[in-house]
């Protein structure tokens, strides 16, 4: 009867969809589960910690500073209509600490460690190095993903605090050294309406973020099959669903934080 009317179209994909929430999911609660099960290898999660982290650090810089420069510059030209310049910095500080930074962070993370970790992963599938783990009794999960969720949870804060001092500080030289807005005026209106909350929702944000980026990665790279072709595959598959995923949480957390 559902092929009769075609609905099989409709529900095969909807299924799919659903099948790989369900496994990204418990792959999630098994990386935590394990977690806390001896022993803790710390220096696996330090090692994932470098290349999520400092390993991006220079491509969160850029985009951070550029990003708070083009804000100042495009605030201005409207402020200016209004005679409100010194409110650029105040939308600076706002736009980065809760909006841009976390976002724009986590998806500069996902392309460049959230797509690695997929590849790697997926290698390590198509090539039985996995299969090869469990023949020796060691769990995959705990070996592969958790350390990569771990440090993508506690990276993607700081990375965010930086992206987010950078944007500011981009700003606050377009806006002052180049436009010539009043410096005083600039700081402070930042500090009056920028809040710790601002800060600290933005930093809630990327954490979750970065735990979104490493689970689609990992089982998309666990899951892999096809050979080469299909590693290429999952690490697109990767990169596409992190970024669409990131910008859906980012605006449930939004509407529940703000």
């Amino acid at each position: 009867m559902i092929n009769l009317f075609g609905l099989e179209r409709i529900f095969n994909p909807i299924n799919g969809i659903l099948r790989e929430l369900g496994g990204m999911g418990l792959m999630f609660l098994n990386s935590i589960l394990l977690a806390f099960r001896k022993p803790l290898k710390f220096n696996y999660i330090f090692k994932q910690m470098e290349f999520i982290g400092v390993k991006s650090l220079g491509v969160v810089v850029i985009t951070g500073t550029f990003t708070g420069m083009v804000l100042a510059l495009q605030s201005y030209y409207g402020f200016r209509k209004f005679g409100a310049e010194g409110l650029v910095g105040t939308t600076v500080a706002l736009s980065m600490t809760r909006e841009l930074g976390p976002v724009l962070t986590s998806l500069m993370v996902t392309g460049r460690a959230g797509s690695a970790m997929a590849a790697e992963l997926g290698t390590m599938r198509v090539t039985e190095q996995i299969d090869a783990l469990i023949v020796m009794a060691l769990n995959p999960i705990k070996y592969l993903v958790t350390p990569r969720v771990i440090a993508s949870f506690f990276m993607l804060p700081v990375l965010t605090i930086i992206s987010d001092f950078v944007g500011i500080v981009g700003g606050w030289l377009v806006g002052v050294k180049l436009l010539g807005i009043n410096e005083g005026a600039f700081i402070n209106k930042m500090v009056k309406y920028v809040d710790l909350e601002d800060i600290y929702n933005g930093l809630v944000k990327a954490a979750c973020f970065g735990i979104i980026l490493s689970v689609v990665a990992c089982y998309k790279g666990f899951h892999t099959t096809g050979g080469a072709e299909g590693v290429g595959r999952s690490t697109t598959e990767s990169v596409v669903i992190s970024s669409v995923s990131i910008l859906v949480a980012d605006y449930i957390l939004t509407s529940l934080m703000f």
